[in-house]
């Protein structure tokens, strides 16, 4: 038996320029962090002889499989061809948080599937080929509509700065920061769920086809991935972090009229009432986790802000995808 975890994510800057049809020719980067919250994955060996089935996947529903073409899930199939696994194998995924809510839980999804398979066949992938093998199959095999940064954050964890140059050529800069000020850091957040949940892939299309007209605002969200960074290793204070995600959020905002929508208008708008220096939507838009930048101080006012709406607590630069357990039949 083999059991994987992955990591899900907190996008700070720069999302949107993590999609090849965009950093192929203008160069992408993001500023990000994996978080405490994981999926998790386990594959198991059984004598499929003894049944009437080859595969046991599940998740949401089971299925009893003859065949990998007979499997209804898709990532779950595309996977298993990939790696070339025909039967005798027992797949059961289970995640800290839902999918669809801005966190990259699908990528992960990816990651720790393929993490647990490749290690059921006994091959070790480097947190770099992890990245480029869920890439390639969420948007070559599956032809998904992503960018790259949730496979990336996924298969590395921590607090890093992600330079997209082509769909094989990611360069993964950890942010040196001090264990003091990542806690500082971590303290100001405050992450709401919107109560809407979306796919990525179909607001990602959207922005996508708009990518020409959108490149000088891209350009300006790039480089705000560098302010970032600046804010978080000098001597600054951590409220112009929150001031940047304002800045950033505006801009966001401009890309695509489905990014957001009058209820998350609202709800931005409620966070900044009640103390918070900026936020911005997790994840494509449209839906999910709101996060909000503010004193602790403040947290305070937001939670009565949001009283009635879940709120989540997570710690920042969490480990990447690994093998948690692993035991071989005898």
């Amino acid at each position: 038996m083999i059991i994987s975890r992955s990591p899900l994510r907190i996008s700070f800057f720069g999302g949107g320029t993590d999609y090849p049809e965009y950093f192929c020719t203008q160069g992408g980067a993001v500023l990000a962090t994996a978080i405490d919250r994981f999926c998790f994955l386990t594959a198991n060996r059984f004598e499929s002889q003894l049944f009437d089935y080859a595969i046991r996947i599940a998740y949401r529903k089971v299925e009893l499989v003859k065949r990998v073409d007979d499997i209804e899930h898709a990532v779950y199939r595309e996977c298993l061809r990939h790696c070339g696994l025909e039967r005798d194998i027992e797949l059961h995924v289970m995640a800290d948080l839902p999918a669809f809510t801005g966190l990259g839980s699908s990528s992960s999804f990816t990651v720790a599937l393929l993490h647990a398979l490749y290690s059921y066949k006994g091959i070790f992938l480097t947190p770099h080929q992890l990245a480029y093998e869920a890439i390639h199959v969420e948007r070559h095999l599956l032809h998904d509509t992503v960018g790259c940064q949730d496979q990336v954050l996924a298969a590395f964890g921590g607090l890093n700065l992600v330079e997209f140059i082509a769909e094989d050529n990611i360069v993964v800069h950890r942010i040196p920061i001090s264990s003091d000020r990542l806690h500082q850091l971590q303290s100001h957040l405050f992450i709401v769920f919107t109560g809407i949940r979306r796919r990525a892939a179909d607001v990602a299309a959207s922005q996508i086809n708009r990518i020409e007209g959108n490149k000088d605002a891209l350009r300006g969200m790039r480089s705000m991935v560098d302010k970032g960074w600046d804010i978080l290793t000098g001597q600054q204070s951590l409220s112009a972090f929150g001031e940047l995600l304002h800045e950033s959020w505006i801009s966001k905002r401009s890309l695509d009229p489905c990014i957001s929508n009058p209820q998350i208008d609202e709800y931005y708008e409620k966070g900044l009432k009640a103390g918070a220096l900026g936020g911005k939507l997790l994840g494509a838009g449209g839906g999910g986790f709101l996060l909000f930048f503010a004193p602790p101080e403040r947290h305070a006012a937001l939670s009565q802000a949001f009283a009635g709406q879940t709120v989540i607590e997570v710690k920042i630069g969490a480990p990447g995808s690994e093998v948690i357990f692993a035991s071989k039949s005898t």
